[in-house]
């Protein structure tokens, strides 16, 4: 589905429709617990100079700056009722982004995978597809609906439901690196690297399932620093360079 815009003034685009995956952690900014409405509109504008190029754009959204099902707050919880709380997180987190979002004037929908029809449309592909289409910004909320399941799993999911052309994985490092650049210096950073490679390594850049299910389905993934103003842009435009490029060949 890559398509390179007939129009002169706009930059080519290596893909038309995308699903960004954002972390609830991601929408933090500094603080250790909540929203950064700061950092909440700092990703709209980023996402609307996306969409102004003439990108489709889905977003999964996750949960984990509120409450996380398999987290040391959920104590004892059962595992079910703990991750039906975090879908609850990722609802409040996709409703902050919508209206982040519709407040510099991009077009929304919010859809969820459990019925919240007072907050958000529930999630059919078809509509969903539709909304892409109509140049409207959709943001999938809830997961899968399924408790066990992460957002990472449910951005694989909803991505190859909608026919995205990649997901974008956006986090607050560079790419993937050998170890956690955070605490190893000595990490090295990847350019790109196999499905299978992120496996066998045990490499901390989504689930095992959404990694598998995105190999199964040769759907590329691209691990990029979204607070690096404009990399978003670079990646859409086939920069080289920018972020880390997981598939089935190097």
């Amino acid at each position: 589905m890559s398509a390179t815009q007939s129009n002169s003034d706009k930059p080519a685009l290596t893909y038309k429709r995308v699903l960004l995956k954002i972390s609830g952690e991601a929408l933090m900014g500094e603080q250790n617990y909540g929203i950064d409405v700061d950092v909440a509109r700092m990703v709209a504008e980023q996402l609307k100079a996306v969409h102004e190029m003439g990108v489709q754009i889905a977003v999964v959204v996750g949960g984990g700056n509120i409450f996380r099902g398999v987290s040391k707050s959920a104590g004892n919880m059962d595992r079910s009722a703990a991750d039906y709380i975090g879908m609850l997180a990722t609802v409040m987190n996709a409703v902050v982004l919508q209206d982040a979002l519709e407040k510099v004037e991009v077009q929304t929908r919010v859809m969820s995978a459990i019925d919240i029809p007072q907050l958000a449309e529930p999630f059919i592909r078809r509509r969903a597809v539709r909304h892409l289409e109509k140049a409207r910004v959709v943001i999938f909320a809830a997961g899968t609906g399924n408790p066990y399941f992460t957002t990472d799993s449910a951005a694989a999911l909803r991505a190859l439901e909608i026919k995205a052309d990649i997901i974008l994985k956006a986090t607050k490092v560079e790419g993937i690196y050998s170890a956690d650049p955070m605490l190893d210096s000595t990490a090295t950073r990847y350019d790109c690297i196999t499905y299978q490679e992120v496996l066998e390594r045990q490499l901390k850049v989504m689930d095992a399932s959404a990694i598998s299910l995105c190999m199964d389905n040769n759907l590329p993934i691209i691990v990029f620093n979204m607070r690096q103003p404009g990399n978003i842009t670079r990646v859409l435009s086939g920069e080289a360079g920018v972020g880390t490029r997981v598939s089935v060949n190097k």
